[in-house]
């Protein structure tokens, strides 16, 4: 994708070396301010007949900045704007919407949209539901199991002191696995309909969670709980941690085994 008229510039010098046309895909700025041609740019190329010769334009797109919030008028003004500078260069499919503009409307998705994140299950916005099931599950070992005692402190800053006996649980997943410290107070993880509550402080490698209702019969060493699945969405986490899905899922890190299931 091509962002700026010194990118054309050369791309059109890579297809004159390769002696036939090369696809070209454009990005224009539709009032993000991140990528994409200017309407300075878009009109110096409208303004010179042999800016794209050489190149075959497969694709005019822009961004949205707003599409998490369908009420925000910043949505039709990119839109318009879109339209408006894309009928100033030669006609080719046009694309505006990803996983959150998708949820816009058929006015934001002209000839062809980007899902991404909500092909996960992730919500696409503020007020809409995203219709496909989150395709992501994540469980955690619990390494240790110990009795604490009313007043005993729990994890770094002993920030935690249960005001009643307790058993609780360390598991093998901390910040350093995309689990945030900020996420610690409205944090959980569960085991079967048993809600979890985190204890005290993430560590980077382990936190600890409250497995007291959990009856004593199916206590063992080395049993799972889920931190991402039925009980807890990937939104769940992210809106516990002050953050937005997309950050969750890409900072879940390689220490992870990942096993992959067809559909």
């Amino acid at each position: 994708v091509l962002n700026t008229r010194g990118q054309i510039a050369r791309w059109r010098e890579a297809a004159r070396l390769a002696g036939h046309p090369l696809d070209t895909a454009v990005q224009i700025d539709s009032g993000m301010s991140r990528f994409g041609l200017s309407e300075t740019d878009i009109q110096a190329l409208a303004d010179d007949p042999r800016a794209l010769d050489g190149l075959s334009l497969s694709l005019v797109m822009s961004h949205l900045a707003c599409a998490d919030d369908p009420a925000d008028p910043a949505n039709a003004a990119q839109r318009d704007r879109f339209v408006t500078l894309a009928d100033r260069l030669p006609r080719a499919p046009r694309s505006l919407a990803a996983s959150s503009g998708i949820f816009l409307g058929d006015g934001f998705h002209f000839d062809l949209v980007r899902p991404g994140v909500a092909l996960y299950g992730v919500a696409p916005n503020r007020v809409i539901d995203n219709p496909l099931a989150s395709c992501v599950r994540l469980d955690a070992h619990v390494l240790q199991i110990r009795e604490v005692g009313p007043g005993d402190g729990v994890g770094y800053g002993l920030s935690f002191r249960p005001g009643r006996p307790m058993r609780i649980g360390t598991i093998a997943v901390g910040y350093a696995d995309g689990f945030a410290r900020r996420g610690a107070a409205a944090g959980c993880a569960w085991f079967g309909d048993i809600r979890l509550p985190v204890l005290g402080r993430i560590s980077m490698d382990s936190m600890s969670v409250d497995l007291s209702d959990i009856p004593e019969r199916l206590l063992r060493d080395d049993m799972a709980v889920e931190l991402i699945g039925p009980h807890r969405t990937i939104d769940d986490v992210a809106e516990a941690g002050g953050t937005i899905g997309y950050e969750i899922l890409t900072s879940l890190g390689r220490r992870y085994h990942r096993v992959w299931h067809t559909a």
